[in-house]
């Protein structure tokens, strides 16, 4: 189909090409970016989370053009993600440029350790499987990748960005079988709630390991307690009717708390 006769087609919403409708990936996006810029503010760092908004925007247009080109039609949807595709991308070159200049490229090598999972989801983005678990695990994880890259333009040493990113994966993870999980519950559906229980624990226990290496904040398992507090409510004692909206809001101030808990915890010594 050619741009003209596109033309004909009814007009499609910006917002629903621009922006992401997913609330759960703007708790993730926004997560890692708090927690590392209030545990080490740079110019370079925040360079880094321009960028990161910037190929997190990329993400959700990108999308509906591989869609569309899979199945070689041409919308007028399909040439306004174009453009959108065009912006964010050139938004996030900018401002990675921008870091390189600032901090050198040393804050690079976590992305090297992020690419095997943010190719993975890619791969499954471009045959239209987002839903899938394993996709809706490996997003989390690679925009996690922003903390200690931001980590290491501020100055921090190596294990404790490395922390960082685990102690959002710990957060992340469990939050992802949480919801998973309540929604499921909520239409009637089999689901394990018992399995989202374990993987808090788990992440709680990984939490306190940190802590006791000293790379992670006592108020970190703090974070992490409150979590699994909320999972267990969540799962057995709160309504199963909340609309999945307002679930994705809860979690993101329930991601929010965590990112702030986490950040005062290291400049407190707590």
């Amino acid at each position: 189909m050619t741009a003209s006769s596109a033309a004909s087609i009814p007009r499609v919403k910006i917002k629903t090409i621009a922006i992401p409708s997913e609330h759960g990936g703007w708790g993730f996006l926004l997560e890692p970016l708090l927690l590392s810029l209030l545990v080490a503010p740079s110019a370079a760092g925040l360079c880094i989370a321009i960028a990161t908004a910037g190929a997190f925007l990329t993400r959700h247009p990108l999308k509906i053009l591989m869609t569309d080109r899979r199945r070689n039609r041409r919308f007028t949807r399909t040439i306004m993600a174009e453009r959108f595709v065009l912006l964010y991308g050139s938004i996030a070159g900018v401002a990675m440029m921008a870091a390189l200049i600032l901090a050198g490229i040393g804050f690079l090598w976590p992305l090297l350790l992020a690419a095997p999972v943010g190719l993975l989801q890619f791969l499954f983005d471009s045959r239209a499987e987002s839903r899938h678990w394993l996709p809706e695990f490996a997003g989390p994880v690679a925009l996690a990748v922003s903390a200690p890259m931001i980590g290491l333009a501020g100055g921090l040493p190596v294990s404790i960005v490395l922390a960082l990113w685990a102690v959002l994966v710990a957060r992340s993870i469990p939050a992802i079988v949480y919801v998973r999980a309540r929604l499921r519950l909520a239409k009637g559906r089999p689901a394990s709630a018992p399995m989202a229980l374990l993987a808090h624990l788990i992440a709680t226990v990984v939490v306190a390991l940190l802590a006791a290496l000293q790379v992670a904040p006592i108020l970190a398992i703090v974070a992490s307690g409150i979590l699994l507090l909320r999972a267990i409510y969540g799962l057995f004692r709160s309504p199963l009717t909340t609309s999945p909206r307002a679930v994705g809001f809860q979690e993101i101030g329930y991601g929010l708390i965590t990112a702030l808990l986490t950040a005062f915890g290291y400049h407190l010594g707590l």
